[in-house]
């Protein structure tokens, strides 16, 4: 009986296999639950080029000019220039995805640095598996960086934008 459980969750496998590539995700996770001890966890993923680290790039090199902010003798100000995602007013990713500044191309965006924002506004837009993901403000504020570029590729926990 074990062997035909086992056969089962093999053919389960495989149709996972052909669901990715049918519907052309680069991941997919299932869990099983057969009983109180027994369960199958299955994750299926394409091997992709890793665009994700590149999206980091561009905002470390922004802070790099600010390095003399340190001499002042703020930590905060150098927590801030040496990590967006340590500053307490960064805004960070809630999901992989990719993120979009503006509803629809052609429309304005929905930040820009300097923008006021109150509590709940959007931010951005962060797609998952085709599900557009509108991103809230945490805390009313000024926007002072936007730290991603509009079709840019994010993880979760990648830091979005600054709101001081």
């Amino acid at each position: 009986m074990a062997e035909s459980s086992r056969e089962a969750d093999v053919a389960f496998i495989e149709a996972l296999a052909e669901l990715l590539n049918a519907k052309d995700l680069a991941e997919l996770q299932v869990k099983r639950e057969y009983g109180e001890n027994d369960a199958l966890n299955v994750r299926v993923s394409k091997n992709a080029p890793a665009p994700a680290p590149a999206a980091y790039a561009p905002p470390p090199a922004p802070a790099a000019p600010a390095a003399p902010a340190p001499a002042s003798g703020s930590s905060d100000a150098a927590a801030s220039t040496d990590d967006p995602a340590s500053h307490p007013g960064a805004v960070t990713s809630p999901m992989v995805g990719t993120v979009y500044l503006q509803a629809e191309p052609g429309t304005p965006a929905f930040i820009s640095v300097g923008t006021a924002v109150k509590e709940g506004d959007t931010l951005l837009i962060v797609e998952a598996m085709k599900t557009m993901n509108h991103i809230p403000a945490p805390r009313a504020g000024t926007v002072k960086r936007i730290l991603v570029e509009d079709g840019a590729a994010v993880e979760y926990g990648a830091p979005l934008a600054i709101i001081e």
